[in-house]
């Protein structure tokens, strides 16, 4: 079994960590991060970016949003210009500002954006960076983020999101979910809303039905666990909910058309 590796570059007297995208990376291992939000800026890179079995080609400029429970990794062809932005959860729980918690739950909806503007964005990266080292004053950093993520979020009004939607809410409730329910009334109930609006919502948005987003949480975090823990197919099923082994196995072979074990003994971590 491939053993994952978790990254952390930050210390731990460090919430948010703003810098230049190290320009030696090339190519790197699947992983996962700390738990924290990374997003990366790319002004000039070739290559493409893989997250959780999902191949994205870099066209600049692009930017990528990792989510903390996201496996991700690098194939890069050229020396890459950009930046890096890491952001800690306890950055958004002290953050001064609720509307950036709600522009950060809105963006990390996206695998990326591509933007027009990079002159603009590239400006706001540089002042971060400056501000951020000062580690005077936060109130900076975080209206300098807002700026960022606003413009950023622009790209998508072409979809009108003034504000956020329920499949936006329901995305971003499933990001932050320590375990997994099978379960949309589930999800629809701690939303305060129907099933109904909660699949109308998903198939506006994205054009998959709740169930069909939910099932790709669930089977993207039970193929984690196969490929990267020593977790047994028992435990695997009790971490997502199921009522049981052979309830899962089916759901699972039903959808990847192979059985758990299938999986985990065939599948190698290439696009």
């Amino acid at each position: 079994m491939t053993e994952l590796t978790v990254k952390d570059k930050t210390n731990a007297q460090e919430f948010i960590k703003i810098e230049p995208f190290r320009k030696h990376t090339r190519v790197t291992k699947p992983h996962k991060h700390n738990k924290y939000l990374e997003f990366v800026y790319f002004t000039k890179a070739t290559g493409f970016h893989v997250i959780d079995n999902f191949k994205i080609e870099i066209t600049n400029p692009i930017f990528f949003i990792v989510r903390k429970e996201q496996i991700h990794y690098w194939n890069l062809t050229s020396e890459p210009e950009g930046y890096v932005i890491i952001i800690k959860e306890a950055f958004i729980e002290q953050c001064l500002d609720i509307e950036i918690k709600q522009q950060l739950a809105k963006i990390s909806a996206f695998p990326y954006l591509s933007p027009k503007d990079n002159t603009t964005i590239e400006q706001l990266f540089q002042l971060l960076i400056t501000e951020n080292k000062n580690k005077k004053n936060k109130t900076i950093v975080e209206a300098l983020m807002k700026v960022l993520l606003g413009k950023l979020l622009q790209i998508e009004n072409k979809k009108n999101i003034t504000h956020q939607s329920i499949y936006q809410e329901f995305i971003a409730l499933l990001s932050t979910q320590e375990k997994l329910s099978n379960s949309v009334k589930h999800y629809s109930n701690l939303l305060n809303t129907s099933p109904q609006n909660l699949n109308k919502s998903c198939r506006t948005e994205c054009n998959k039905s709740a169930s069909e987003i939910l099932s790709d949480f669930i089977l993207s975090e039970a193929k984690r666990f196969l490929l990267y823990t020593e977790k047994n197919i028992s435990e695997i099923a009790y971490s997502l909910s199921f009522r049981d082994n052979s309830h899962f196995t089916k759901y699972f072979k039903r959808h990847v058309g192979k059985t758990p074990s299938e999986f985990k003994n065939k599948t190698s971590y290439i696009p």
